[in-house]
């Protein structure tokens, strides 16, 4: 067995359909959106036959404040598999992306694998370390939405809409443009919050890949989500309210349960939510995601940092 790294979309062989952050779909697409560079990593075996893949995404990120200017790799879970050991294809990939990019951005980072421990040995032997994380997603196919919502969060919402907030999907270009400066204007001073450039979020629109869904409120948009379709789930990647402006009518609230809404009507699984923190015992986020009937579960986030005595010190802070 052999990996291969390839940087364009065009010279991929044929790849099983499976994860669409894996795809060779989204690989064109982060082609084609500024201050991003996708590398597909292939396995072959001796034949030329193909085993597995898996994409990783190089972002560049700058900002005049605070001042910085680097480049980093995020995966998002483990690859798609079609045949032989799901770990020891993923140790080769991993080997084979981290030889590539070891010296090229300042860090690497591995999130949302499907198991806690999947992936434990390779990632340390190429350098990663694990940070506890959480994890938070709620079923659909079993219980409504309904079922699962706490009653207080639900009279919040309803108020909410008593009150002339209301929820719907961007149709129109006008709409695009609130939505994406809502988005960017509440994560501004979040240096860690990394947003794509409107094509990112354009092109996956077109191809049918997600629906981004804005609050209204007297013609005013108070809140936004952004999710992304993958097989039977659904995942909930972006999301801004006016929180302090508009408290009383809960934009966060709102737009979430009309996202997850939608989810259950067009009969996906699972809508899980991305990003969700640490596992603080105080995480006022995590709190508010669980008031819909999720369910939390303790997972890992992997880092490699490039600067090797700087990766030494963090694996010496995440130790277990």
């Amino acid at each position: 067995m052999k990996a291969y790294v390839y940087e364009y979309s065009s010279a991929l062989p044929p790849l099983k359909e499976g994860s669409y952050f894996h795809s060779a779909e989204l690989m064109e697409l982060c082609e084609h959106t500024p201050r991003h560079k996708p590398y597909m990593v292939v396995v072959s075996d001796d034949e030329g036959h193909h085993m597995a893949h898996m994409l990783a995404i190089e972002r560049y990120r700058r900002s005049w404040l605070p001042p910085y200017l680097y480049t980093h790799v995020r995966v998002l879970g483990e690859g798609v598999y079609q045949q032989g050991p799901a770990n020891e294809l993923f140790d080769l990939m991993v080997k084979a992306l981290t030889e590539r990019l070891q010296n090229k951005v300042l860090y690497m980072e591995f999130s949302h694998l499907s198991q806690k421990m999947f992936g434990y040995g390779a990632l340390r032997s190429a350098g990663f370390f694990p940070v506890k994380w959480m994890n938070i997603h709620n079923s659909l196919h079993s219980r409504t939405p309904e079922e699962r919502i706490t009653t207080k969060q639900l009279v919040r919402i309803k108020n909410a809409q008593q009150r002339g907030a209301t929820t719907k999907v961007v149709e129109t270009e006008e709409e695009f443009r609130a939505f994406s400066k809502l988005l960017r204007r509440h994560n501004w001073l979040k240096p860690r919050r990394y947003l794509p450039d409107d094509e990112f979020f354009r092109g996956m629109m077109k191809a049918g890949r997600c629906k981004i869904f804005i609050t209204q409120y007297h013609q005013k948009v108070i809140g936004c989500s952004v999710c992304v379709y993958s097989g039977d789930d659904a995942y909930l990647w972006y999301s801004a309210a006016r929180r302090k402006s508009f408290a009383p009518l809960h934009p966060n609230a709102v737009t979430f349960w009309a996202t997850i809404k939608d989810t259950h009507a067009i009969g996906r699984h699972h809508i899980r939510f991305l990003d969700v923190g640490l596992p603080f015992r105080k995480n006022p986020y995590r709190n508010f995601i669980l008031r819909f009937g999720g369910k939390e579960t303790s997972t890992y986030r992997w880092f490699r940092i490039s600067i090797r005595w700087v990766n030494a010190l963090a694996s010496w802070l995440w130790r277990e």
